[in-house]
C-alpha cells in the first residue's frame, strides 16, 4: 500500500495546497450547491502561529457579526488545556461545516502562495474568490477585512476602527527606533511578502527577501510590491535561494535585523546579525 503524502512533491507550501483542495472535492464533488448570500469560506494558510492568529480572525469576524466558516481551523487543537478531563482534541472544523462551506458565497484565502490550486476548485463550483499575502500591518489588515465586509454586507465596526488606530499610533511611537533599519526577510513566500510591506509601513527597509519554495509569479508580484515604496527600491528579491546564499549576502550586504525562522541562528552566530525569530519552525525557544 502506498501513503498519500501532499507534500511528497514540492514544499510544505504545495502539500497544504493540495491538501486542502483534496479535503473540499471529496466532500463537494458531486454535491447540489445553493448558495447562500453573504456567507464566507476563510482558509488561513500554512501558519506558524495559526493559534493565536485563528482566534484573532474569528474575533474580528465576530465583532463584525460575519457569517463564516474557517477551513482547517487548528486555533484549538495545539493548546487543547491539560486539566485532567481526556479527549481526543478541542476545536477544528466539523465534517459538516465543510460540508456546508460549498453554499458559500466565496472563498478567501489569507496565503495566495498557499491556495492556488484550492481557489481554482473553489472557482469551479462557482464561488467568488480572493487571495492575499498573510494579511499583516495597517494596509494589508485594511484590503481584508473591506473585502470580508463587501462580500458580507457588514460595517466594520467603531471597535475594530479605534483598535487600528491604536496601532497607528504605536508605529508613529516607534518611528525614531525603526526608520531607516535594514532588514533580511526569509521564509514562506507570501509570509516574506507580509512582513517586507510591514517593514516598509514601519519605514525600515528591506534588504534581502528570500523564500527557498518561491516561485516567479512570487518574485514579480514582490518586486512590483517594492517597488511601490522609497523603501524597498533598493531592495532584493532571491527565490529559490537558500540560507547558504543569504548567509554571503549578509558579508557582502550587511543588515540591522534578521526576520525568519529558528535555521536563522547559524546566521546569526556566523555573522552576528541579530535573528527576531518568526514563522514555522520555531524549536529553540519556547513559544
Amino acid at each position: 500500500p502506498f501513503a498519500h503524502t501532499p507534500a511528497f512533491v514540492g514544499s510544505h507550501v504545495d502539500g497544504y495546497d493540495n491538501m486542502v483542495k483534496g479535503i473540499l472535492e471529496h466532500f463537494w464533488k458531486g454535491q447540489e450547491r445553493t448558495q447562500i448570500e453573504g456567507t464566507i469560506n476563510i482558509i488561513p494558510g500554512f501558519d506558524g502561529f495559526c493559534v493565536g492568529n485563528n482566534r484573532e480572525l474569528k474575533r474580528l469576524l465576530d465583532v463584525m457579526g460575519v457569517s463564516y466558516t474557517l477551513i482547517q481551523d487548528a486555533s484549538d487543537q495545539f493548546d487543547t488545556p491539560s486539566d485532567g478531563e481526556y479527549r481526543m482534541y478541542d476545536g477544528g472544523t466539523k465534517i459538516n461545516e465543510v460540508k456546508k462551506a460549498l453554499n458559500a458565497e466565496a472563498t478567501l484565502s489569507l496565503q495566495h502562495h498557499n491556495t492556488r490550486k484550492t481557489l481554482g476548485y473553489c472557482e469551479e463550483v462557482g464561488q467568488a474568490t480572493a487571495s492575499f499575502h498573510y494579511p499583516l500591518g495597517v494596509q494589508a489588515t485594511d484590503e481584508f477585512l473591506m473585502e470580508v465586509a463587501a462580500i458580507s454586507g457588514k460595517e466594520i465596526p467603531e471597535a475594530i476602527r479605534l483598535e487600528r488606530g491604536r496601532l497607528v499610533d504605536a508605529m508613529a511611537d516607534s518611528q525614531s527606533w525603526l526608520h531607516g533599519k535594514k532588514y533580511a526577510i526569509y521564509g514562506d513566500p507570501d509570509f516574506v511578502h507580509a512582513m517586507a510591506r510591514f517593514v516598509m509601513e514601519t519605514g525600515g527597509e528591506p534588504t534581502h527577501c528570500l523564500a527557498t519554495n518561491g516561485t516567479s509569479a512570487w518574485e514579480a508580484d514582490l518586486k512590483k510590491l517594492l517597488a511601490s515604496s522609497p523603501f524597498g527600491k533598493a531592495a532584493q528579491v532571491w527565490a529559490g535561494k537558500d540560507l547558504w546564499a543569504l548567509r554571503s549576502l549578509l558579508f557582502t550586504e550587511p543588515v540591522d535585523l534578521l526576520i525568519g525562522n529558528s535555521y536563522g541562528k547559524y546566521l546569526e552566530r556566523d555573522t552576528g546579525t541579530p535573528l527576531i525569530r518568526l514563522m514555522f519552525p520555531i524549536f529553540d525557544r519556547h513559544h
